[in-house]
């Protein structure tokens, strides 16, 4: 399988200045998080990681994409190996929500949560789908 091609400079500059930039406190707290989960941690390794990794990408996009990327019971277990409430540690959109297509998509959708929950009816959704188009 081939990697996709790499993005243009300007994109890459665009994306890192769009970053979240941590202060030193927010990157010690991150450490010690990790540090007391792995210590903390028995089972399938590749879960802490997984929880770490989702860590780090809450402060760039923020929960509520976080909610959209991860299921429930996924982002229970991944707050649950870290000890944290991703709602108290990140912002609702971080500087770089935009990363998340499916976010993005929501926002414009507008009801996108009604639709998550099955609110919405598969024709409405139709519609919606077709004026975004």
């Amino acid at each position: 399988m081939a990697l996709p091609d790499p993005l243009p400079p300007a994109q890459v500059r665009k994306n890192l200045h769009r970053m979240a930039n941590l202060t030193p406190d927010q990157v010690w707290e991150m450490y010690q998080i990790e540090r007391k989960a792995f210590s903390n941690f028995y089972g399938q390794i590749d879960e802490y990681e997984a929880a770490v990794g989702m860590m780090h990408l809450g402060y760039h996009v923020g929960w509520k994409p976080l909610v959209l990327i991860h299921n429930k019971r996924t982002l229970r277990k991944y707050q649950d190996i870290l000890d944290i409430d991703i709602r108290e540690m990140f912002p609702e959109e971080g500087p770089s929500w935009e990363r998340s297509l499916g976010y993005m998509i929501a926002k414009k959708l507008g009801n996108f949560w009604k639709a998550v929950s099955g609110e919405l009816k598969d024709e409405q959704l139709r519609e919606q789908r077709r004026e975004l188009a």
